[in-house]
């Protein structure tokens, strides 16, 4: 082999489009050895080892880790090929899958957070509310020592075992049901519930009256009772349970206390 058929590392680095730092590199872990070394052990490459390179750059770009480059560069075959590429592929689409649940998940939290900077927590007002996609849970079952922790619990597995696929990262919220807003009961929910895309029930459209205060997670009987002295003073009657949601939360606020606590409840006119 002449001088005209190597390259220097430099050269070499220059013609694959890649850097002196990369090519020792996969000297190291032997994904692409020099070709020989000089007397002055500089490493030197063949012009078929740009082919090579041109097979390592376009698996990196396809995402494929480097171990099973090697497995393809020392025995690579078409079928072998496809193989590979086929993992390749069902890993990206796998990616693909979550940085979309990622988005929806995003776009929900930035949207609730946007909507909510200015409220002003002394108002309770009459709002006609759209209808709403939501992923419901089971009634909660706090029998013998159980608490809102165990239901919670079984929320999320209700939810995994129905729903596999299922992004289960969005806020969780709580109902309250009529029965127990007239009994004055807001402590531990009756049935837990979170909006995303992926909703399989709706709350349905229609007049609810709201309202807010700060306050950390649970920290709710003055807000309900506002509610209800509102409700009966504007002689409405409720007709479905109570939403109690925390759209201003940890993930945006430092003190709990500082949580902004938001309840619905849906009404008519009597």
């Amino acid at each position: 082999m002449t001088r005209k058929d190597i390259f220097s590392i430099h050269d070499f680095a220059k013609y694959a489009r890649t850097t002196r730092d990369t090519l020792l590199h996969y000297d190291k872990i032997k994904l692409l050895t020099p070709v020989t070394r000089g007397e002055n052990n500089y490493r030197y490459y063949s012009h078929g080892q740009l082919a090579v390179m041109n097979l390592i750059r376009t698996f990196k770009t396809l995402g494929m880790p480097l171990v099973e480059i090697k497995r393809l560069k020392d025995i690579r075959t078409p079928e072998l090929s496809k193989q590979l590429l086929g993992n390749q592929l069902t890993r990206i689409n796998e990616e693909i899958d979550k940085l979309l649940h990622a988005k929806k998940l995003l776009e929900l939290i930035k949207d609730i957070i946007e909507t909510h900077l200015d409220i002003d927590e002394e108002i309770i007002t009459l709002q006609q509310l759209p209808e709403r996609s939501i992923v419901l849970g089971k009634q909660n079952d706090y029998s013998g020592t159980r608490s809102d922790y165990d239901a919670l619990y079984d929320f999320y597995e209700d939810c995994h075992e129905k729903y596999p696929d299922l992004d289960l990262n969005y806020p969780v919220w709580a109902i309250f049901s009529q029965e127990r807003l007239r009994r004055r009961e807001w402590i531990w929910p009756d049935k837990y519930y979170f909006y995303g895309p992926e909703g399989y029930e709706k709350i349905p459209p229609g007049l609810h009256v709201v309202g807010y205060k700060r306050g950390g997670y649970g920290n709710t009987h003055s807000l309900y009772e506002r509610l209800l002295e509102f409700i009966d003073e504007n002689g409405y009657d409720i007709t479905g349970p109570a939403y109690e949601e925390y759209p201003l939360n940890e993930i945006c606020v430092l003190n709990d206390e500082d949580y902004l606590i938001a309840i619905s409840i849906p009404v008519k006119i009597a």
